[in-house]
């Protein structure tokens, strides 16, 4: 699944060459997606001029001179194809600029598109309910100890939790723990300030470099361009069970199920 990184990544590439320009013609090649396309998205769009594109959590918008804003999430396996030289089956939405065409392109179909005006978005479900950016000012490791204060659930679990952090996911929780030091396992309430303190610039770092990076290409994520992201070859945990960890004083890479969802991490580094 395409996490923050992905994301951001996603939405950089795609400003390049919206930014500024008017939407000339939309064209929704399928009713749906994981749930129905707006059914005004073609008008409100079309003769629209986009003014920005931002990101919230593993949402992207696109907001328009009408004070619109198209929120699209890419699922599982959704991706913008900038001018493609082909058409395919799976580019189920094609948004056309007077120089560039932009075609959402997901196979497995869990990705989504909204349409909200900018009222809208404060008050919008999916919203309300996220943590802070966690490359925002407001994650810090005071909020972390508020949000875990008491309990007894495994810090990578409540890492994972949406209304704590906004974005995080798996491969990004592996390896920040393992930079902090913190055993995956231990109880989030267990989880000390000064481990927290090591915690936050690490979340911070892990993302950053991977944005840098361009993402993590893991089967289907490609950048919008076409271009695969590399951060995978800089893991130090994630999908590395049985491999030696990179500290020098570290212990072979394990991995363990956690919340139904696989966790690397090093038993000897991480406590």
């Amino acid at each position: 699944m395409p996490e923050l990184p992905e994301v951001e990544t996603t939405v950089r590439g795609l400003a390049r060459f919206l930014e500024g320009e008017t939407i000339t013609r939309v064209t929704v090649n399928r009713p749906d997606m994981r749930r129905p396309f707006p059914p005004d998205l073609v008008q409100a769009l079309t003769g629209a001029s986009v003014t920005h594109l931002s990101r919230r959590a593993k949402y992207g918008l696109i907001h328009t001179s009408r004070d619109h804003a198209m929120i699209f999430h890419l699922g599982m396996s959704g991706r913008w194809r900038i001018d493609p030289e082909v058409d395919e089956k799976h580019d189920h939405l094609v948004i056309e600029t007077a120089g560039h065409r932009f075609a959402l392109n997901d196979p497995r179909r869990f990705g989504s598109v909204d349409l909200m005006t900018s009222s809208e978005l404060v008050t919008w479900k999916p919203f309300t309910a996220l943590g802070p950016e966690p490359l925002g000012d407001d994650l810090t490791p005071e909020h972390l100890r508020e949000a875990t204060r008491g309990r007894k659930q495994a810090i990578k679990l409540l890492l994972l939790d949406q209304s704590i952090v906004a974005g995080l996911g798996n491969i990004y929780v592996c390896e920040a723990l393992w930079h902090a030091g913190i055993h995956p396992r231990k109880a989030g309430g267990k989880v000390t300030l000064p481990q927290l303190r090591r915690l936050v610039p690490a979340i911070k770092d892990v993302l950053e470099r991977s944005i840098s990076d361009g993402g993590s290409t893991l089967r289907d994520f490609a950048q919008p361009d076409g271009n695969l992201g590399y951060f995978a070859t800089r893991f130090h945990v994630y999908g590395r069970e049985g491999e030696p960890c990179h500290h020098e004083d570290g212990g072979t890479i394990r991995r363990i199920v956690q919340g139904g969802r696989s966790t690397w991490f090093c038993p000897v580094c991480q406590r």
